[in-house]
Protein backbone atom coordinates (compact mmCIF):
# COMPACT_ATOMS: atom_id res chain seq x y z
CA UNK A 1 0.00 0.00 0.00
CA UNK A 2 1.01 3.27 -0.66
CA UNK A 3 1.97 5.44 1.93
CA UNK A 4 0.82 8.54 0.78
CA UNK A 5 -2.68 7.34 -0.18
CA UNK A 6 -3.65 6.91 3.29
CA UNK A 7 -4.18 10.88 3.95
CA UNK A 8 -5.70 13.06 1.56
CA UNK A 9 -3.03 15.80 2.19
CA UNK A 10 -0.12 13.71 0.81
CA UNK A 11 -1.98 11.99 -2.13
CA UNK A 12 -1.64 14.93 -4.19
CA UNK A 13 2.63 14.36 -3.71
CA UNK A 14 2.85 10.86 -4.74
CA UNK A 15 3.96 9.85 -8.14
CA UNK A 16 4.80 6.97 -10.11
CA UNK A 17 6.00 7.38 -13.96
CA UNK A 18 3.24 6.17 -15.92
CA UNK A 19 3.96 4.85 -19.13
CA UNK A 20 0.64 5.61 -20.50
CA UNK A 21 0.11 8.66 -23.35
CA UNK A 22 -3.06 10.87 -22.12
CA UNK A 23 -4.78 13.27 -24.51
CA UNK A 24 -3.21 16.60 -25.05
CA UNK A 25 -0.06 15.41 -23.35
CA UNK A 26 3.05 17.54 -25.05
CA UNK A 27 5.21 15.44 -27.18
CA UNK A 28 8.09 15.76 -24.81
CA UNK A 29 6.44 13.82 -22.22
CA UNK A 30 4.75 11.22 -24.94
CA UNK A 31 8.38 10.65 -26.09
CA UNK A 32 10.25 10.59 -22.55
CA UNK A 33 12.19 7.09 -22.49
CA UNK A 34 10.66 4.71 -20.46
CA UNK A 35 13.78 2.75 -19.81
CA UNK A 36 17.48 3.06 -19.93
CA UNK A 37 17.39 1.58 -23.23
CA UNK A 38 15.27 4.00 -24.60
CA UNK A 39 17.39 6.94 -23.39
CA UNK A 40 19.36 8.91 -25.83
CA UNK A 41 23.00 10.15 -25.02
CA UNK A 42 24.47 9.76 -21.44
CA UNK A 43 26.13 7.05 -22.26
CA UNK A 44 29.34 7.69 -19.98
CA UNK A 45 26.55 6.93 -17.37
CA UNK A 46 23.89 4.96 -18.51
CA UNK A 47 26.21 2.45 -21.01
CA UNK A 48 26.43 -0.69 -19.80
CA UNK A 49 28.40 -1.38 -16.53
CA UNK A 50 28.71 2.31 -16.58
CA UNK A 51 28.19 3.86 -13.20
CA UNK A 52 24.92 5.04 -12.90
CA UNK A 53 23.34 2.35 -15.00
CA UNK A 54 24.82 -0.25 -12.01
CA UNK A 55 23.50 1.69 -9.74
CA UNK A 56 19.91 2.27 -11.05
CA UNK A 57 19.39 -1.88 -11.69
CA UNK A 58 21.15 -2.94 -8.36
CA UNK A 59 18.28 -0.38 -7.16
CA UNK A 60 21.17 1.11 -4.82
CA UNK A 61 19.73 3.27 -2.10
CA UNK A 62 22.27 5.80 -2.35
CA UNK A 63 21.26 9.55 -2.80
CA UNK A 64 22.27 11.01 -5.99
CA UNK A 65 22.00 14.71 -7.63
CA UNK A 66 21.77 15.20 -11.50
CA UNK A 67 23.52 17.99 -12.86
CA UNK A 68 23.15 19.13 -16.59
CA UNK A 69 21.78 21.62 -18.70
CA UNK A 70 18.01 21.86 -19.46
CA UNK A 71 16.43 18.95 -21.05
CA UNK A 72 19.38 16.37 -21.17
CA UNK A 73 17.21 13.50 -19.22
CA UNK A 74 17.51 14.68 -15.72
CA UNK A 75 13.62 14.57 -14.92
CA UNK A 76 13.40 11.16 -16.93
CA UNK A 77 16.75 9.34 -15.19
CA UNK A 78 14.55 9.92 -11.57
CA UNK A 79 11.26 8.86 -12.94
CA UNK A 80 13.35 5.49 -14.48
CA UNK A 81 14.71 5.25 -10.96
CA UNK A 82 10.89 4.99 -9.89
CA UNK A 83 9.98 2.16 -12.09
CA UNK A 84 12.89 0.58 -11.35
CA UNK A 85 12.35 0.49 -7.52
CA UNK A 86 10.27 -1.03 -5.01
CA UNK A 87 9.65 1.98 -2.69
CA UNK A 88 7.30 5.20 -2.91
CA UNK A 89 8.24 7.95 -5.41
CA UNK A 90 7.80 11.42 -4.14
CA UNK A 91 8.27 13.91 -6.61
CA UNK A 92 8.49 18.00 -5.97
CA UNK A 93 9.54 21.27 -8.15
CA UNK A 94 11.59 23.52 -5.72
CA UNK A 95 10.35 26.42 -7.97
CA UNK A 96 6.28 25.82 -6.99
CA UNK A 97 7.23 23.76 -3.75
CA UNK A 98 8.15 25.16 -0.77
CA UNK A 99 9.98 23.03 2.09
CA UNK A 100 7.18 22.66 4.87
CA UNK A 101 5.40 21.00 2.14
CA UNK A 102 8.86 18.57 1.86
CA UNK A 103 8.93 18.20 5.66
CA UNK A 104 5.92 17.12 5.59
CA UNK A 105 6.54 14.68 3.37
CA UNK A 106 9.83 13.80 5.26
CA UNK A 107 7.63 13.16 8.52
CA UNK A 108 5.58 10.81 6.78
CA UNK A 109 8.87 8.75 4.97
CA UNK A 110 10.15 8.08 8.44
CA UNK A 111 6.66 6.71 9.80
CA UNK A 112 7.17 4.42 6.79
CA UNK A 113 10.86 3.71 7.36
CA UNK A 114 9.46 2.35 10.46
CA UNK A 115 7.23 -0.58 8.80
CA UNK A 116 10.04 -1.11 6.41
CA UNK A 117 9.19 1.22 3.63
CA UNK A 118 11.21 2.97 1.62
CA UNK A 119 10.22 6.80 0.37
CA UNK A 120 12.53 8.07 -2.96
CA UNK A 121 11.99 12.04 -2.78
CA UNK A 122 12.83 13.89 -6.06
CA UNK A 123 13.40 17.77 -5.98
CA UNK A 124 13.75 18.91 -9.73
CA UNK A 125 15.77 22.13 -9.53
CA UNK A 126 16.77 21.76 -6.17
CA UNK A 127 19.37 24.77 -5.95
CA UNK A 128 16.46 27.24 -5.56
CA UNK A 129 16.34 26.15 -2.27
CA UNK A 130 18.99 28.33 -0.17
CA UNK A 131 21.69 26.20 1.80
CA UNK A 132 19.35 26.90 5.19
CA UNK A 133 16.62 25.18 3.65
CA UNK A 134 18.68 22.07 2.30
CA UNK A 135 19.82 21.35 6.03
CA UNK A 136 15.69 19.96 5.97
CA UNK A 137 16.95 17.14 3.91
CA UNK A 138 20.46 16.04 5.90
CA UNK A 139 18.86 13.72 8.73
CA UNK A 140 16.57 12.07 6.65
CA UNK A 141 19.02 11.80 4.30
CA UNK A 142 21.64 10.71 7.07
CA UNK A 143 19.33 8.39 8.64
CA UNK A 144 18.47 6.34 5.17
CA UNK A 145 14.99 7.57 5.89
CA UNK A 146 14.49 9.17 2.43
CA UNK A 147 16.60 8.42 -1.19
CA UNK A 148 16.88 11.96 -2.39
CA UNK A 149 17.06 12.66 -5.76
CA UNK A 150 17.91 16.01 -6.74
CA UNK A 151 18.28 17.88 -9.87
CA UNK A 152 20.37 20.82 -10.85
CA UNK A 153 21.23 22.98 -13.91
CA UNK A 154 23.65 24.85 -11.30
CA UNK A 155 26.91 23.57 -9.88
CA UNK A 156 26.46 21.58 -6.81
CA UNK A 157 29.56 22.17 -5.71
CA UNK A 158 28.17 25.93 -5.33
CA UNK A 159 24.63 25.21 -5.03
CA UNK A 160 24.45 22.30 -2.29
CA UNK A 161 24.72 22.13 1.15
CA UNK A 162 28.21 20.44 1.15
CA UNK A 163 27.19 18.05 4.23
CA UNK A 164 24.02 17.19 1.88
CA UNK A 165 26.51 16.81 -0.96
CA UNK A 166 29.15 14.36 0.78
CA UNK A 167 26.06 11.90 1.18
CA UNK A 168 25.22 11.98 -2.39
CA UNK A 169 26.85 10.87 -5.56
CA UNK A 170 26.93 13.63 -8.39
CA UNK A 171 26.38 12.62 -12.10
CA UNK A 172 27.10 15.18 -14.65
CA UNK A 173 24.70 14.92 -17.39
CA UNK A 174 26.12 16.14 -20.96
CA UNK A 175 24.46 18.06 -23.59
CA UNK A 176 22.63 15.46 -26.28
CA UNK A 177 24.52 15.48 -29.53
CA UNK A 178 22.92 16.88 -32.61
CA UNK A 179 22.70 13.93 -34.39
CA UNK A 180 21.17 11.97 -31.43
CA UNK A 181 18.35 14.99 -31.32
CA UNK A 182 17.59 14.35 -34.98
CA UNK A 183 17.20 10.36 -34.16
CA UNK A 184 14.86 11.16 -31.51
CA UNK A 185 12.82 13.86 -33.47
CA UNK A 186 12.75 11.30 -36.34
CA UNK A 187 11.55 8.28 -33.94
CA UNK A 188 8.84 10.88 -33.25
CA UNK A 189 8.00 11.50 -35.83
CA UNK A 190 7.36 7.97 -37.39
CA UNK A 191 6.22 6.73 -33.68
CA UNK A 192 2.45 5.88 -33.87
CA UNK A 193 1.69 5.04 -30.13
CA UNK A 194 3.44 7.83 -28.80
CA UNK A 195 4.60 10.48 -31.17
CA UNK A 196 3.16 11.82 -34.11
CA UNK A 197 2.92 8.85 -36.80
CA UNK A 198 -0.87 8.50 -36.41
CA UNK A 199 -1.08 11.97 -38.20
CA UNK A 200 0.77 10.90 -41.56
CA UNK A 201 2.95 13.58 -41.52
CA UNK A 202 6.87 13.58 -43.34
CA UNK A 203 9.95 15.78 -42.27
CA UNK A 204 13.02 16.17 -44.35
CA UNK A 205 16.50 15.09 -42.73
CA UNK A 206 17.70 18.96 -43.14
CA UNK A 207 14.36 20.16 -41.19
CA UNK A 208 14.81 17.83 -38.47
CA UNK A 209 18.17 19.01 -38.58
CA UNK A 210 17.13 22.49 -38.37
CA UNK A 211 15.55 22.28 -35.24
CA UNK A 212 17.75 20.23 -33.40
CA UNK A 213 20.82 23.03 -33.94
CA UNK A 214 18.56 25.32 -32.41
CA UNK A 215 17.33 23.17 -29.88
CA UNK A 216 21.10 23.86 -28.07
CA UNK A 217 20.99 19.88 -26.75
CA UNK A 218 17.76 20.55 -25.12
CA UNK A 219 15.53 17.46 -26.08
CA UNK A 220 12.41 18.95 -24.61
CA UNK A 221 12.89 22.06 -26.68
CA UNK A 222 13.34 20.32 -29.69
CA UNK A 223 10.19 17.83 -29.60
CA UNK A 224 8.16 21.21 -28.36
CA UNK A 225 9.55 23.24 -31.25
CA UNK A 226 8.84 19.93 -33.64
CA UNK A 227 4.77 19.86 -32.16
CA UNK A 228 4.73 23.44 -33.72
CA UNK A 229 6.44 22.37 -37.01
CA UNK A 230 3.32 19.69 -37.43
CA UNK A 231 0.74 22.13 -36.85
CA UNK A 232 2.26 24.07 -39.87
CA UNK A 233 2.83 21.33 -41.94
CA UNK A 234 -1.07 19.64 -41.08
CA UNK A 235 -2.02 23.14 -42.63
CA UNK A 236 -0.12 22.45 -45.49
CA UNK A 237 0.65 19.57 -47.30
CA UNK A 238 1.85 17.16 -43.78
CA UNK A 239 5.44 17.69 -44.89
CA UNK A 240 7.94 19.36 -42.50
CA UNK A 241 10.31 21.08 -44.61
CA UNK A 242 13.38 23.50 -43.91
CA UNK A 243 11.37 26.50 -44.47
CA UNK A 244 8.70 24.92 -42.18
CA UNK A 245 11.29 23.74 -39.23
CA UNK A 246 12.98 27.44 -39.76
CA UNK A 247 9.40 28.76 -38.68
CA UNK A 248 8.49 26.91 -36.14
CA UNK A 249 11.68 27.89 -34.66
CA UNK A 250 10.57 31.21 -35.01
CA UNK A 251 7.20 30.84 -33.15
CA UNK A 252 8.59 28.82 -30.37
CA UNK A 253 11.24 31.53 -29.76
CA UNK A 254 8.72 34.20 -30.23
CA UNK A 255 6.54 32.24 -27.07
CA UNK A 256 9.02 31.65 -24.68
CA UNK A 257 10.65 35.13 -25.34
CA UNK A 258 9.84 37.71 -23.79
CA UNK A 259 11.25 40.43 -25.41
CA UNK A 260 10.10 38.79 -28.86
CA UNK A 261 13.63 38.31 -29.86
CA UNK A 262 15.56 35.47 -31.39
CA UNK A 263 17.84 33.94 -28.19
CA UNK A 264 18.89 30.95 -30.31
CA UNK A 265 19.52 32.64 -33.27
CA UNK A 266 21.16 35.90 -31.80
CA UNK A 267 23.53 34.01 -29.52
CA UNK A 268 24.95 31.98 -32.78
CA UNK A 269 25.10 34.61 -34.59
CA UNK A 270 27.37 36.38 -32.51
CA UNK A 271 29.01 33.40 -31.56
CA UNK A 272 30.08 32.42 -35.57
CA UNK A 273 30.84 36.28 -36.03
CA UNK A 274 33.48 36.07 -33.33
CA UNK A 275 34.78 32.96 -35.23
CA UNK A 276 35.24 34.70 -38.43
CA UNK A 277 37.11 37.56 -37.57
CA UNK A 278 33.89 40.05 -37.82
CA UNK A 279 34.02 42.99 -35.32
CA UNK A 280 30.86 44.64 -37.37
CA UNK A 281 29.07 41.82 -37.84
CA UNK A 282 29.75 40.68 -33.70
CA UNK A 283 28.96 44.45 -32.25
CA UNK A 284 25.87 44.29 -33.83
CA UNK A 285 24.65 40.80 -32.74
CA UNK A 286 25.92 42.27 -29.40
CA UNK A 287 23.72 44.89 -29.63
CA UNK A 288 20.36 42.72 -30.77
CA UNK A 289 21.01 40.86 -27.71
CA UNK A 290 21.26 43.66 -24.83
CA UNK A 291 18.32 45.14 -26.49
CA UNK A 292 16.14 42.15 -26.15
CA UNK A 293 16.90 42.16 -22.72
CA UNK A 294 19.03 39.06 -22.83
CA UNK A 295 20.60 38.08 -19.15
CA UNK A 296 24.10 40.46 -19.61
CA UNK A 297 25.79 37.02 -17.43
CA UNK A 298 24.78 34.62 -20.16
CA UNK A 299 26.16 37.59 -22.75
CA UNK A 300 29.33 37.07 -20.65
CA UNK A 301 29.29 33.13 -20.13
CA UNK A 302 29.44 32.53 -23.69
CA UNK A 303 31.97 35.40 -24.24
CA UNK A 304 33.92 33.87 -21.88
CA UNK A 305 33.68 30.14 -23.71
CA UNK A 306 34.42 31.81 -26.86
CA UNK A 307 38.21 32.97 -25.42
CA UNK A 308 38.93 29.58 -25.19
CA UNK A 309 37.10 27.33 -27.82
CA UNK A 310 37.60 29.83 -30.98
CA UNK A 311 40.89 31.54 -29.69
CA UNK A 312 42.52 29.43 -27.54
CA UNK A 313 46.40 29.49 -27.16
CA UNK A 314 47.24 31.69 -30.13
CA UNK A 315 46.02 34.68 -27.82
CA UNK A 316 45.71 33.41 -24.10
CA UNK A 317 45.56 36.83 -22.73
CA UNK A 318 41.88 36.85 -23.99
CA UNK A 319 40.55 34.71 -21.66
CA UNK A 320 41.41 37.01 -18.67
CA UNK A 321 40.32 39.97 -20.76
CA UNK A 322 36.92 38.23 -20.77
CA UNK A 323 36.73 37.24 -17.74
CA UNK A 324 37.78 41.18 -16.59
CA UNK A 325 34.58 42.25 -18.75
CA UNK A 326 32.56 39.84 -16.69
CA UNK A 327 33.44 41.58 -13.56
CA UNK A 328 33.40 45.22 -15.12
CA UNK A 329 29.79 44.29 -16.32
CA UNK A 330 28.79 42.99 -12.70
CA UNK A 331 30.80 45.85 -10.95
CA UNK A 332 28.55 48.63 -13.14
CA UNK A 333 25.52 47.01 -14.39
CA UNK A 334 24.21 48.18 -17.34
CA UNK A 335 24.48 50.04 -19.42
CA UNK A 336 27.80 50.89 -18.63
CA UNK A 337 29.12 47.62 -18.38
CA UNK A 338 27.93 46.32 -21.50
CA UNK A 339 30.67 48.22 -23.17
CA UNK A 340 32.92 45.97 -21.28
CA UNK A 341 31.30 43.07 -22.84
CA UNK A 342 31.30 44.88 -26.29
CA UNK A 343 35.80 45.51 -25.90
CA UNK A 344 35.59 41.90 -25.19
CA UNK A 345 33.70 40.73 -28.09
CA UNK A 346 35.85 43.22 -30.39
CA UNK A 347 39.28 41.82 -29.21
CA UNK A 348 38.09 38.47 -29.80
CA UNK A 349 36.98 38.96 -33.26
CA UNK A 350 40.74 40.75 -33.86
CA UNK A 351 42.84 38.04 -32.22
CA UNK A 352 44.66 34.93 -34.14
CA UNK A 353 42.31 32.22 -33.86
CA UNK A 354 42.54 28.51 -32.61
CA UNK A 355 40.97 25.33 -31.62
CA UNK A 356 43.35 23.44 -31.25
CA UNK A 357 43.18 22.57 -27.49
CA UNK A 358 39.29 22.57 -27.86
CA UNK A 359 40.00 20.00 -30.48
CA UNK A 360 42.73 18.20 -28.33
CA UNK A 361 40.10 18.06 -25.34
CA UNK A 362 37.59 16.78 -27.25
CA UNK A 363 39.55 13.55 -28.58
CA UNK A 364 40.51 13.17 -24.84
CA UNK A 365 37.23 12.70 -23.93
CA UNK A 366 36.23 10.22 -26.56
CA UNK A 367 39.79 8.04 -25.37
CA UNK A 368 38.20 8.22 -22.10
CA UNK A 369 35.28 6.34 -23.08
CA UNK A 370 37.26 3.52 -24.13
CA UNK A 371 40.41 3.86 -21.73
CA UNK A 372 38.92 5.08 -18.38
CA UNK A 373 40.36 1.86 -16.59
CA UNK A 374 43.96 2.09 -17.83
CA UNK A 375 46.43 1.85 -15.20
CA UNK A 376 49.16 4.38 -14.54
CA UNK A 377 52.34 3.39 -15.55
CA UNK A 378 54.12 2.42 -12.23
CA UNK A 379 57.01 5.04 -13.02
CA UNK A 380 54.52 7.59 -12.84
CA UNK A 381 53.15 6.50 -9.24
CA UNK A 382 54.46 7.45 -5.67
CA UNK A 383 55.78 4.68 -3.29
CA UNK A 384 54.43 6.22 0.05
CA UNK A 385 55.09 2.46 1.67
CA UNK A 386 57.69 0.07 1.15
CA UNK A 387 55.28 -2.21 -0.18
CA UNK A 388 54.28 0.15 -2.82
CA UNK A 389 58.25 0.82 -3.90
CA UNK A 390 58.84 -3.52 -3.77
CA UNK A 391 56.22 -3.81 -5.93
CA UNK A 392 57.60 -1.69 -8.69
CA UNK A 393 56.05 2.05 -7.97
CA UNK A 394 58.09 4.82 -9.00
CA UNK A 395 60.85 2.33 -10.90
CA UNK A 396 62.74 3.99 -13.87
CA UNK A 397 60.51 7.63 -12.89
CA UNK A 398 62.97 10.01 -14.47
CA UNK A 399 63.20 13.98 -12.44
CA UNK A 400 62.90 16.09 -15.58
CA UNK A 401 65.05 19.20 -13.92
CA UNK A 402 67.82 16.55 -13.58
CA UNK A 403 68.01 16.13 -17.15
CA UNK A 404 69.49 17.74 -20.32
CA UNK A 405 66.60 20.42 -21.63
CA UNK A 406 64.79 19.75 -18.70
CA UNK A 407 63.02 16.89 -20.34
CA UNK A 408 63.08 13.24 -20.14
CA UNK A 409 62.46 10.63 -22.66
CA UNK A 410 59.49 8.50 -20.86
CA UNK A 411 56.44 7.67 -21.35
CA UNK A 412 53.42 9.35 -19.73
CA UNK A 413 50.28 8.19 -21.25
CA UNK A 414 49.11 4.52 -20.10
CA UNK A 415 50.37 1.75 -22.47
CA UNK A 416 46.99 1.65 -24.59
CA UNK A 417 47.59 5.18 -25.58
CA UNK A 418 51.45 5.23 -26.20
CA UNK A 419 52.35 7.79 -28.52
CA UNK A 420 48.82 9.28 -29.03
CA UNK A 421 49.03 12.93 -29.81
CA UNK A 422 46.45 15.67 -28.92
CA UNK A 423 47.76 18.46 -29.28
CA UNK A 424 48.52 20.07 -32.38
CA UNK A 425 49.08 23.90 -31.98
CA UNK A 426 48.59 26.28 -35.22
CA UNK A 427 50.93 28.92 -36.63
CA UNK A 428 48.29 31.21 -35.32
CA UNK A 429 49.45 34.02 -32.86
CA UNK A 430 51.62 32.80 -29.53
CA UNK A 431 50.48 29.36 -30.26
CA UNK A 432 53.61 29.30 -33.02
CA UNK A 433 55.88 30.39 -30.04
CA UNK A 434 54.49 27.13 -28.87
CA UNK A 435 54.65 24.76 -31.67
CA UNK A 436 57.81 25.99 -31.11
CA UNK A 437 58.52 24.70 -27.96
CA UNK A 438 56.89 21.44 -28.95
CA UNK A 439 58.79 20.60 -31.66
CA UNK A 440 62.04 21.57 -29.41
CA UNK A 441 60.94 19.01 -27.04
CA UNK A 442 60.65 16.20 -29.39
CA UNK A 443 63.89 16.73 -30.91
CA UNK A 444 65.42 16.37 -27.23
CA UNK A 445 62.92 13.36 -26.52
CA UNK A 446 64.41 11.96 -29.84
CA UNK A 447 68.05 12.76 -29.22
CA UNK A 448 67.69 10.63 -25.97
CA UNK A 449 65.69 7.95 -27.19
CA UNK A 450 68.07 4.89 -27.43
CA UNK A 451 70.77 6.08 -25.39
Amino acid sequence: MNLFDQTEDFAAFSSKSSPHVVAGMPLAEKMRPRSLDELAGQEHLVGPGKPLRVQIERDDSSSMIFWGPPGVGKTTLAKIVAETTRANFVEFSAVVSGIKEIKQVMVEAAKAAEMGTRTILFIDEIHRFNKAQQDAFLPYVERGTIRLIGATTENPSFEINSALLSRCRVYVLQSIEEDQVVALLRRAVEDVERGLGARQLTADDEALAVIASYSNGDCRSAYNTLEVAAQLAEDADKHITKAVAGEAVQQRVLQYDKKGEEHYNLISALHKSVRNSDPDAALYWLGRMFAAGEDPHYIARRVVRMAFEDIGLAAPESLNLCLSAKQAMEFLGSPEGDLAIAQAVVYLCLAPKSNSVYTAYNQVRADIEHTAQAPVPLHLRNAPTKLMEQLGYKKGYLYAHDEEGKVADMQCLPDALKDRVYYRPTQEGRERVLAQRLEEIQRIKASKHGK
